[in-house]
């Protein structure tokens, strides 16, 4: 599967720049609207008719009950939709609003990416209910959810909380019950918007009551830019059934991964014992064992979606700094996300509940540390533990950090995987302050 890495970004001329419209001469940049951060809960809100108040949320899941008559029979039945239908702009105004900058604002004075993982998130969801729009319905038969968070593609330029960015993104694929997006984020250097994130979503419908799939708009492509995005969403869903198939939880590893964990196994044979249970690290490395972290929430109302579930972008959030805190204990030094990879949605998590994280190293190189942070769930009345979502990142440490040996053989899995994810970057990245970004 395609790799999350920082690199620089190769959108052309003509196609995303921030108020010229989905592309060249296809929107009147005076009409286009520029949402501010803060609507897009409240317009998500507004579509599926959510309540505000938690105390209210029953009633209003009721109400939602009603606008299943809204949905298609068939994806045959709702009308065809064009890219630039869905294209939306979004303004989070760090710089022209200070009162904002606290709620991203790091101790390092750079931005918070794990806020910025929460933005995406809402933002992603809300162009999905743009592309399928029912002008005779007040509010949204479908629940649009978050499947899968493909890539991220840090660009190089740095973070600063001191100047406004703006987010643009659009449907650029179509199943018949999903829809892959893509958003990109701009910051503003003097008086331009300058490149600095390209994100991939996948979003699922679902009906009105959230319990199974649903039909969406068919998509009409009218540029042969239009018809790559296409064609590239396409090549992006076999790479993910591809990457899914050699699972290392479906598929022995590969005889050459099995070469390394057993050259690896042999260096930590005590010479003196000549024995396969007596076990030595070899110098500057470390146990996987001992590279765990582990933190728990408690998951309250505040935190919950427009579908009374925990937000999808919290999830993230949280996940992605307690990652990053474990990299930084490892390494010994202040760590730099490069990469996030896929983030898949296996299980929603129910406001109440018990939410489990565990983040543990699993593969280092040089001056890199991946780090794989398992999510787990249970709740107050049953104390069974369900698996909800496993999260890769690669963080790049200033200096280099030891060696990680795995133990026994589900660690030595847990390595591989860790390896492969690593080395499904596309690019080597070199160690720039300037192009990092923090928690």
């Amino acid at each position: 599967m395609r790799r999350t890495a920082l690199r620089l970004c190769t959108w052309s001329k003509g196609l995303f720049a921030p108020s010229r419209g989905l592309t060249q001469g296809s929107q009147d940049p005076e009409k286009q609207r520029v949402f501010h951060i803060r609507e897009v809960r409240d317009k998500l809100r507004e579509i599926v008719g959510a309540s505000t108040n938690w105390r209210d949320h029953v009633k209003a899941m009721e109400e939602r009950k009603l606008l299943h008559g809204f949905l298609a029979e068939s994806q045959k039945g709702l009308p065809p939709r064009r890219m630039k239908d869905s294209y939306i702009e979004v303004l989070l105004p760090l710089g022209s609003q200070p009162e904002l900058r606290e709620k991203y604002l790091t101790v390092q004075n750079t931005v918070r990416f794990g806020r910025i993982l929460e933005d995406l998130d809402s933002l992603g969801v809300l162009i999905c209910y743009m592309h399928t729009k029912i002008h005779s319905a007040k509010m949204s038969p479908l629940s649009i959810v978050t499947a899968l968070v493909d890539k991220i593609d840090m660009c190089k330029k740095s973070l600063s909380p001191e100047q406004d960015i703006k987010f643009s993104g659009h449907v650029c694929w179509v199943g018949k019950t999903s829809m892959e997006v893509k958003i990109q984020m701009f910051q503003l250097h003097g008086n331009e918007f300058c490149p600095v994130l390209d994100a991939t979503f996948v979003m699922v419908a679902r009906d009105s009551e959230n319990k199974g799939p649903a039909f969406v708009n068919p998509l009409v492509l009218e540029s042969p830019e239009e018809e790559e995005l296409f064609r590239q969403g396409e090549l992006n869903k076999g790479r993910r059934v591809a990457f899914s198939s050699t699972s290392l939880l479906k598929m022995a590893p590969n005889a050459e991964e099995r070469t390394t964990i057993h050259e690896m196994f042999l260096s930590t044979l005590d010479p003196k014992t000549i024995s396969f249970q007596s076990r030595v690290l070899p110098p500057n490395s470390v146990w996987m064992e001992n590279s765990k972290l582990k933190s728990l929430e408690i998951c309250h109302p505040q935190e919950r979606n427009i579908f009374n579930r925990i937000f999808g972008g919290f999830l993230m959030r949280k996940a992605y700094e307690l990652g990053w805190a474990t990299a930084c204990n490892f390494g010994g030094s202040r760590p730099f996300v490069v990469a996030v990879d896929d983030i898949m949605f296996q299980k929603p998590v129910e406001v109440g509940s018990l939410l489990f994280l565990s983040s543990q190293v699993c593969f280092t190189q040089e001056n890199y540390i991946q780090v794989r942070v398992h999510s787990e769930v249970a709740s107050l009345q049953d104390k069974e533990h369900m698996t909800t979502n496993v999260f890769h990142f690669t963080f790049m440490s200033e200096k280099e950090v030891p060696l990680v040996f795995p133990r026994t053989y589900g660690e030595s899995m847990l390595y591989l995987d860790g390896q492969r994810h690593f080395n499904s970057m596309s690019v080597p990245v070199t160690l720039n302050k300037e192009y990092l970004v923090e928690p």
